[in-house]
């Protein structure tokens, strides 16, 4: 598995379906792995890196701020219906489902209402948008505690 803390700028192997203006940077071994994935599955029609910035108000600070998802994606489905979606690449800890100590539940805080706007701007952009954590990029789903006998 890739090192999260892994940051660099990544080279586009598929300049044809990189859909972005300025070159992509990665800044976890995580958006690395998607970046690879992007660039080369043939499901992937084209892809871009901090593509759009999205208003959203800071729940902890009461400011207005700007979201920058992680990614642009268009893609076709295994019906051969294509879909443009929106993705952020997040820690499962940095979700309000999995925090657990004060700093992971607050970025969980601020993640959600970005998230909530994001979902909104998407919506409203006819395209989807999704959060995806260690769990979907390397198929490894959360196990559930084990019981004590």
């Amino acid at each position: 598995m890739p090192r999260n803390y892994m940051q660099g700028i990544y080279e586009v192997s598929n300049p044809a379906k990189y859909l972005g203006k300025k070159a992509p940077r990665y800044r976890s071994g995580w958006e690395l792995a998607v970046f690879r994935m992007c660039d080369n599955h043939p499901a992937v029609l084209g892809w871009g890196s901090e593509t759009h910035r999205i208003p959203y108000r800071n729940p902890l600070t009461g400011k207005n701020s700007t979201y920058v998802p992680d990614l642009l994606l268009v893609y076709k489905d295994a019906k051969g219906g294509n879909h443009a979606e929106m993705v952020e690449i997040k820690p499962a800890k940095q979700t309000l489902a999995e925090a657990k100590t004060q700093m992971d539940k607050a970025a969980a805080v601020v993640n959600h209402a970005k998230w909530e706007s994001a979902r909104a701007w998407c919506k409203s952009q006819g395209m989807g948008f999704r959060v995806i954590t260690e769990h979907q990029i390397f198929n490894k789903p959360k196990r559930s505690p084990k019981k004590r006998k």
